[in-house]
């Protein structure tokens, strides 16, 4: 294999913080690789020193091979707001479309577009200034991919990105030939894309082949080791320790040498390999929870055109852990703003014949059914938007407790910092503490992983699972939800939502049979109650269905087939390359309307077959 990047005597520091201290390591062709590390402590540094959007502190050598093609996703991308989204990937594309034949022009310009299609974006008139966060990180990807790069740089590349976007890049990136770094805090997709894992620890980088879990093991093997030799070095330091302290005379002669070496002794002794993690036991526990959590009966919120909440009933239990799952733009967050009262008279009307006669320039939506809280819940809303700190305080500022601060990693010469030189996980990481330590009873966690390094996200999990109140997740982060959500309201967009019993594993295994067994018949209708694990007999079980339920089903099961076949259809026509662009554009807007009609027939199909086999 041909080494495409060697790294030697690499430093970053900030101030008295040293990131990292002349470091070095290979990539080679192929390699796939996750870099791992506490925030704050260097990575994405790292990373822009790579793609040379910054500068070592100690020079050394950064070496690519030769002609080797390289694409950088950053965190942020950076856009020009009036631009659609097609023009604004071309121009940031100018540099790789020099010199292009114009067969070779267009070749790119159907990748840009084919992958525009695959993400949802089908609509490339659009201008970036509508687009949401997680569309624009969709923009963000769809570039590099379409690049056909030898080498993607990648910082948190599935942040802000909803779970089928998530799915579709980790299979395209795990079918792919090309060279991967990335940082990521996502542990399936590490485990289903890399083959090495890289960590950077202590200002040092260490390498694993293997998966997470094989670097969780020869890590552990790694500090046992350190620590072994530890205990070594402070035996033969107790024996050097003796001839220090013998009479001036019994060291008469005796070479300096040994006494240096005494001192390094001594150093190395006192490097007892103790890790610092985040633990939450101080803030363990939550204020006494009432029968009463949140009831809603028949609850619909409208904004314009469109609808968030369709008629939802629904009473929340004690001790109950809701994952909530769907779309990005299908009302997730919008829901949680509902249930928690998080919004103003200026932002919502609930008389419908006032909302109806409300002037143009109205811009309230309208919410109907009711909403009651217990009157004992106490809720801690950990929101994407809700960090509003004041840049010029320090972290002491914002808690004020040292040993709190400590147990979330923040050591006492980080008290002074000011907000504006933290990271953005250690901004996250004191946002979440400012939470916890109020003690709820009823938590409520919107995109909580995000920007979270994997090792607080293991301990706030195993936090999470031992809560002693209720807890609503919105999470893209599969394994976060598997571990820790009971059941799964499934937003399927136009307000519906579907209650799944199970992991979301088990609901994405569920949906994923379901659809395979339409490709396996594309040329006729799908056999009655073939559909889906578990089903039995399909006449007893069908009998729990009225007869209008019945004929549903079965016309479902028909339009979802037929729904599968058109989509393949024109995939394998925008795949084809021959299409002229107008017609390329209807076809993958086209699809755009598939996939939303089909998971909105998957949903309905869903409930019914759940009715028929209860």
């Amino acid at each position: 294999m041909a080494s495409y990047l060697q790294i030697e005597n690499i430093s970053k520091s900030y101030g008295q913080k040293v990131l990292f201290d002349k470091i070095g390591f290979n990539i080679n062709e192929g390699d796939k690789i996750a870099l791992i590390a506490p925030n704050g402590t260097g990575k994405t540094s790292l990373l822009r020193i790579l793609a040379g959007k910054d500068k070592s502190d100690s020079g050394g050598k950064i070496t690519f091979l030769k002609n080797i093609r390289i694409a950088f996703l950053e965190q942020e991308y950076d856009f020009e707001p009036e631009n659609d989204i097609f023009t604004q990937i071309m121009s940031h594309s100018s540099d790789f479309t020099a010199g292009l034949e114009q067969e070779a022009l267009w070749d790119y310009e159907l990748r840009i577009k084919q992958f525009l299609t695959n993400f949802n974006l089908p609509d490339f008139s659009r201008k970036m200034k509508e687009l949401s966060g997680g569309e624009i990180k969709r923009v963000a990807l769809c570039e590099m991919l379409a690049s056909e790069a030898d080498f993607f740089i990648m910082d948190e590349p599935t942040n802000h990105l909803d779970i089928d976007a998530i799915e579709f890049l980790e299979n395209w990136l795990s079918r792919s030939r090309c060279t991967l770094l990335m940082v990521t805090h996502d542990r399936y997709f590490l485990d289903h894309i890399c083959n090495t894992v890289m960590e950077l620890d202590r200002g040092a980088v260490y390498t694993y082949k293997g998966n997470y879990l094989n670097y969780l093991e020869k890590r552990e093997e790694r500090i046992a080791n350190w620590n072994a030799e530890t205990d070594k070095v402070r035996n033969i330091l107790r024996r050097e320790l003796e001839w220090m302290r013998s009479t001036p005379q019994a060291r008469t002669g005796k070479a300096k040498y040994r006494i240096d070496a005494f001192h390094e002794l001594k150093d190395r002794a006192s490097q007892v390999y103790t890790e610092k993690s985040v633990t939450l036991e101080d803030v363990k526990g939550s204020s006494r929870l009432g029968t009463k959590i949140i009831n809603c009966k028949d609850v619909s919120f409208r904004y314009g055109d469109k609808c968030y909440l369709d008629h939802f009933t629904y009473n929340f239990q004690r001790y109950e852990k809701v994952g909530i799952v769907g779309r990005n733009g299908a009302g997730k967050s919008t829901f949680l703003n509902l249930l928690t009262g998080n919004y103003t008279p200026e932002m919502v009307c609930t008389d419908e014949a006032e909302y109806m006669t409300r002037p143009s320039d109205d811009s309230r939506g309208l919410l109907t059914g009711t909403i009651e809280r217990g009157e004992s819940l106490k809720i801690g809303y950990y929101r994407q938007s809700g960090m509003s700190f004041n840049p010029e305080d320090t972290v002491l500022d914002i808690v004020n407790d040292t040993y709190l601060l400590g147990r979330f990693l923040f050591p006492h010469d980080m008290l002074n910092n000011r907000i504006e030189k933290l990271s953005g996980g250690e901004k996250r990481r004191l946002y979440l503490l400012t939470i916890l330590k109020e003690k709820p009873n009823l938590l409520i966690l919107d995109e909580p992983t995000n920007d979270l390094d994997i090792v607080t996200l293991n301990i706030l999990e195993e936090y999470l699972k031992e809560f002693s109140g209720t807890l609503i997740i919105v999470s893209h982060d599969r394994h976060f939800l598997d571990r820790l959500a009971d059941h799964l309201f499934v937003f399927c967009g136009d307000g519906r939502i579907k209650d799944f019993t199970g992991s979301y594993s088990e609901y994405r295994a569920f949906i994923k049979d379901y659809e395979a067994s339409l490709k396996t018949t594309p040329d006729k209708p799908v056999r009655k109650g073939a559909a889906g694990p578990g089903r039995g007999n399909e006449n007893r079980n069908r009998k729990k269905l009225t007869y209008k339920e019945q004929k549903e089903l079965e016309e479902l099961e028909n339009s979802l087939s037929a729904l599968a076949e058109e989509k393949s259809g024109l995939e394998e026509k925008i795949g084809s390359g021959n299409l002229p662009f107008e017609e390329l554009r209807e076809a993958s807007e086209r699809i755009a309307r598939i996939m939303d009609e089909t998971e909105e027939k998957e949903m309905r199909w869903l409930e019914l077959s759940t009715k028929a086999e209860g």
